[in-house]
């Protein structure tokens, strides 16, 4: 049975919170990857940053719905939804777009536990960790050349 071990890139392109937007928009372009793993000063994974965070930063300010009962503004959305949807939109640097706490997997998750993952929470880029230290990382990609056929 394939482990993440076996399939995982181990020479990992990651970026700090304090990287600027539009050098990790670059990032992604010139190497043609769906996400980038944002790390600490000591390895540890923070977030991650993916194509989708950055297209956030396209959409138009989301003014919050609200309906009048009694005299009283009643919101639909609620106040913390709406700041972080205003921080993204905003955001210069990779810590104030980035997806905090995002999925993980071990070196010692199936790669049929990875698909259930992309496939349920539509997810394309998965960081490998041990503890908190980024160790790996796979992707959709990864995970479809287990299908073909080996050189061997």
């Amino acid at each position: 049975m394939l482990r993440v071990a076996d399939i995982m890139t181990r020479d990992v392109i990651s970026v700090s919170p304090q990287t600027e937007i539009v050098q990790a928009a670059k990032l992604l372009l010139d190497k043609h990857i769906n996400g980038l793993p944002v790390v600490d000063d000591r390895g540890n994974l923070v977030g991650i940053l993916c194509q989708s965070d950055l297209i956030a930063q396209q959409k138009r300010f989301p003014l919050p719905s609200v309906f009048n009962l009694l005299d009283s503004f009643i919101p639909l959305t609620s106040p913390s939804r709406f700041e972080k949807e205003v921080q993204k939109i905003s955001a210069v640097t990779v810590g104030e777009a980035m997806t905090r706490e995002p999925v993980t997997v071990s070196p010692d998750t199936t790669i049929e536990e990875v698909a259930r993952l992309m496939v349920n929470k539509n997810l394309h880029t998965l960081p490998v960790v041990d503890g908190n230290r980024l160790i790996g990382i796979i992707g959709k990609e990864d995970v479809l050349r287990t299908l073909l056929p080996s050189d061997k």
